[in-house]
C-alpha cells in the first residue's frame, strides 16, 4: 500500500498581520494629517464665509451696510461679471470693486476705461500692487501694510472729517497726483485716497482695508459714517464681486498653459524643497558615518546559533529550507571523504557513485536521502537528520 504525502507549501512572504504591524504607524500618521487638513479647511472656510458680500449676515459679510444704505434710499445690486459691472456704470452709480486683485490685467484695463467715462464714483477695496496701478493710475501700493488698524483722518475730505477715526488701516498708498485727497495716514502714507476724475463729477476712492464695510466692525468708531458717505453719494450702488468663473477673463487672456496658471513663486518653492531634501539626505548620510569593524562584546556558541535558526525555521514551518540546509552541509562534508572535488559535491552523478563505492552498496537508496523531496512533517524532518548523521558516521568509520 502506497501512501501519498502532500507537502505543505511554505512562503517567506510577510502575512497580512505582519504588514499591518509594520505599517500601522505610518497609516495612523497619514490619517491624523488628513484629519488635521480637513479640520483646518473647515475652520478657515467658516471663518471667511461670504466675506464682503452685501447679502451675507456673517461676521465678515456686508449686509449691515447694505441695509443702512437701503434705509437712505440707495439700492444695492450685486454683480459677479465684468460685463454686468460695465453695463451698470453711470453718473448716478457708485461702483464698488470688492477684490480688484482677482481681475486679470486686461479686465482691469477695460474696467478702468469704463468707469473713467461713466462720471460716477468707483470704490476700490484693498487694491494691491497688481491692480491699483491699472485701476488708479498715479497710485502706488506700498509693500508694507499699516501697523495700526484705527486711524485719524488728517485730511480735508468732508466725508473723512465728519466720520472721524475709522478702521482703515491696511494697504498704504502713495499718490503722484497733486489733486488727490490723502486721508487716514499711517507713517505718512495714506490708507484712503480720493482721486477726482479728469473731467466731470466722477472720482475714484482707493480704500486700504475692508474693515469699515464688515458686519462685525461697522458699529465701531466712525466706520458706519465713513462707509455710508463713501457708498451713499449716488442713488445706485453696484457691488462687484469678481469671480474666477467670469468668462471675460478666459476670453481676454486666451488659452493659457498649466505653468502659466501656477502662482509666480512656484519655481522658487520647488527649488527650496529640492535643496531641503538634499540637505536632509546629506545630514543623514554624515550622521551614519563610515563602517567601522567592531568586536562582539560576547562570544556566542555555535550551538546557540544553530538552535536559534532552527526555532526561526520552525516558527514559519520552513521544513523545506531546514532539510536543504541539512543535506547541503552533509554533502559538503562527505565529498572530500570519498574523493569528490568540492565544486561537484552537490552533483548527484558525481557524489552518489563515489559514496556507493566507498560503502560498497547500492547508491539508489542514497539519492532520496541526499537529494530527495522535503519532509512532510516535523517527525520526518527529525528522521532525515538522524539518517544523514548515521550516513556520515558510517562514511567516517575507518
Amino acid at each position: 500500500m502506497t501512501t501519498e504525502v502532500t507537502l505543505p507549501s511554505t512562503s517567506a512572504s510577510p502575512t497580512a498581520r505582519q504588514v499591518w504591524t509594520r505599517t500601522r504607524g505610518i497609516a495612523l500618521g497619514l490619517v491624523l494629517l488628513l484629519a488635521a487638513a480637513v479640520a483646518i479647511a473647515v475652520v478657515r472656510s467658516d471663518a471667511r464665509h461670504g466675506e464682503l458680500d452685501p447679502r451675507s449676515a456673517e461676521p465678515y459679510g456686508s449686509r449691515a451696510v447694505a441695509e443702512l444704505l437701503a434705509d437712505r434710499g440707495v439700492d444695492t445690486r450685486v454683480v459677479t461679471t465684468l460685463d454686468e459691472a460695465a453695463d451698470a456704470a453711470g453718473p448716478d452709480t457708485t461702483l464698488l470693486v470688492a477684490v480688484p486683485d482677482l481681475l486679470t490685467p486686461s479686465q482691469q484695463t477695460r474696467l478702468h476705461s469704463v468707469f473713467v467715462r461713466s462720471g460716477g464714483r468707483t470704490v476700490l477695496v484693498s487694491a494691491g500692487s497688481p491692480s491699483v496701478e491699472r485701476l488708479a493710475p498715479g497710485v502706488v501700493a506700498d509693500p508694507v501694510t499699516s501697523f495700526d488698524s484705527t486711524l485719524s483722518p488728517d485730511c480735508e475730505l468732508p466725508a473723512a472729517r465728519r466720520a472721524g477715526t475709522a478702521d482703515t488701516g491696511g494697504i498704504r498708498y502713495t499718490s503722484l497726483r497733486l489733486d488727490a485727497d490723502e486721508c487716514y495716514p499711517s507713517q505718512r502714507l495714506a490708507t484712503l485716497l480720493r482721486l477726482p476724475a479728469p473731467s466731470g463729477d466722477g472720482d475714484t476712492v482707493v480704500l486700504g482695508s475692508p474693515d469699515i464695510l464688515l458686519n462685525n466692525r461697522l458699529d465701531q468708531h466712525g466706520n458706519a459714517s465713513l462707509a455710508l458717505q463713501l457708498l451713499g453719494s449716488r442713488p445706485h450702488l453696484v457691488w462687484y464681486l469678481p469671480s474666477l468663473a467670469d468668462s471675460s477673463a478666459a476670453s481676454a487672456e486666451g488659452e493659457r498653459g498649466f505653468f502659466e496658471l501656477l502662482p509666480s513663486g512656484w519655481l522658487w518653492g520647488t527649488l527650496q524643497l529640492f535643496v531641503a531634501a538634499a540637505l536632509a539626505a546629506l545630514w543623514r548620510a554624515r550622521r551614519l558615518g563610515p563602517l567601522v569593524p567592531e568586536n562582539l562584546p560576547v562570544a556566542i556558541r555555535a550551538s546557540e546559533t544553530v538552535e536559534g535558526r532552527a526555532r526561526l525555521y520552525r516558527r514559519v514551518n520552513a521544513r523545506d529550507r531546514a532539510a536543504t540546509a541539512l543535506r547541503t552541509a552533509t554533502r559538503t562534508r562527505l565529498a572530500p571523504l570519498v574523493g569528490v572535488p568540492a565544486p561537484q559535491a552537490h552533483a548527484p552523478e558525481a557524489l552518489l557513485p563515489a559514496l556507493s563505492a566507498h560503502l560498497q552498496g547500492d547508491g539508489l537508496s542514497l539519492h532520496p536521502l541526499l537529494f530527495g523531496p522535503p519532509p512532510g512533517d516535523d517527525t520526518a524532518l527529525i528522521r532525515l537528520a538522524d539518517q544523514l548523521d548515521a550516513l556520515e558516521r558510517e562514511v567516517r568509520r575507518p
